[in-house]
């Protein structure tokens, strides 16, 4: 499928890779089960595509625990990260030699964590044997955990002006074990950096011909409600340049409530960057639209979707200033998905997370043990070789 100039293809790929086709491109296989796509997710798929020059993300089915997201919410996430040119779904949960050379891939790609099937084998084990095997960093600070212990918690420590010390004495009694951490699964503080940013940023500059479009909000836990609005949007235009107003954490948690937002506005800085539909971030929006930022970035249209648009500061219409220009328009994406509708589904599914989470973090601090204890048998034998 056509996507504003990007293809996106969901059709199986041919089982046969000609040789042309190998000559052309560098085709790249990266799978995991992305149930509630975080920037990390991101991350890793930018990493991936860094290293080839076709990406081919298979979702797998299978799940560690209940999943947040329907299949086809799922698919249609990852589809929008803008590093990603095909998808398959349905992915096998064990990577094989028999999936790459079916989707013509070079290798697979995955982070510097573990991923084990039920009976404790490493599931790349059979690509890494033959040398198709790529490793890529994994995102320090964000895990699905760590996102989902915020919900439950509902303490505000995330937010940007805070300090970490009361949410980390609390996470780290969430769906956790007795027995210590898991570096993979344990939760972090993420540190925004300017590389980051860069790395993440389109670094494109509106081109004459463009329709500029701004619009704003929290945009937190960037899910499939924000995509369906940002692909409405862009649909507006044959040339659009989508501008996304970002509001720090304060503004949003003032007309939020609650622990709103759950993602500070590094965290969703990021995100929403790594959407294919948006071109540029404003870090730190005014939450009213002014005469000045719309002559500042030269826009020519403002959206904004059905949801409610809560009064300025002073009762004010945030958006009194395009709708005098008449430049404001109302987008319909069809899908009614909000933040509060996710938070929704993790509260009624709490017992279930925890379980998910104390299960997950328990088998992955087994394989640490075992590494640790097959380091230590090295280690000896090479005492003994050298005696």
């Amino acid at each position: 499928m056509m996507k504003n100039g990007h293809h996106v293809s969901s059709a199986p790929a041919a089982t046969a890779c000609s040789p042309e086709k190998r000559r052309r491109t560098v085709r790249v296989w990266c799978d995991g089960c992305y149930d509630m796509v975080h920037y990390g997710h991101s991350n890793q798929l930018r990493q991936a595509k860094a290293m080839g020059d076709y990406l081919i993300v298979g979702e797998i089915s299978k799940h560690k625990g209940p999943p947040v997201f329907t299949q086809a919410e799922r698919y249609k996430m990852v589809r929008a990260i803008k590093w990603v040119d095909e998808i398959v779904e349905g992915a096998p949960y064990v990577t094989t030699l028999e999936t790459l050379d079916k989707y013509c891939c070079d290798f697979c790609v995955h982070g510097d964590d573990i991923t084990l099937t039920v009976d404790g084998k490493d599931t790349y084990e059979e690509v890494k044997k033959s040398g198709r095997y790529r490793e890529c960093k994994r995102t320090q600070g964000v895990s699905t955990t760590d996102l989902v212990g915020r919900m439950l918690l509902m303490t505000k420590a995330h937010h940007s002006n805070m300090g970490s010390s009361d949410y980390q004495q609390h996470t780290d009694n969430f769906g956790r074990g007795p027995k210590g951490h898991s570096p993979w699964t344990g939760v972090s503080q993420f540190l925004q950096t300017s590389q980051k940013i860069i790395q993440f940023a389109s670094g494109k500059e509106p081109q004459p011909g463009d329709t500029i479009i701004y619009v704003a909000g929290a945009f937190d836990l960037f899910h499939i409600g924000h995509v369906d609005f940002l692909d409405a949007v862009s649909q507006l235009s044959e040339k659009p340049y989508v501008i996304v107003g970002l509001h720090f954490d304060q503004e949003v948690n003032r007309y939020k409530g609650k622990n709103y937002p759950i993602m500070n506005i590094h965290e969703r800085t990021l995100s929403v960057l790594a959407c294919r539909y948006v071109s540029e971030v404003v870090i730190g929006a005014p939450y009213a639209v002014t005469k000045d930022l719309l002559d500042h970035f030269k826009v020519d249209l403002v959206c904004h979707g059905k949801t409610e648009v809560f009064p300025d500061r002073d009762g004010s219409d945030p958006y009194a200033v395009p709708r005098k220009m008449g430049i404001l328009r109302t987008v319909d994406s069809g899908n009614s998905l909000t933040t509060d509708v996710i938070v929704q589904r993790i509260i009624k599914n709490r017992l279930l997370f925890e379980a998910r989470n104390q299960k997950k973090e328990a088998k992955e601090m087994a394989v640490i043990q075992a590494m640790k204890r097959r380091e230590e048998d090295k280690a000896k034998e090479r005492a003994q070789a050298v005696l």
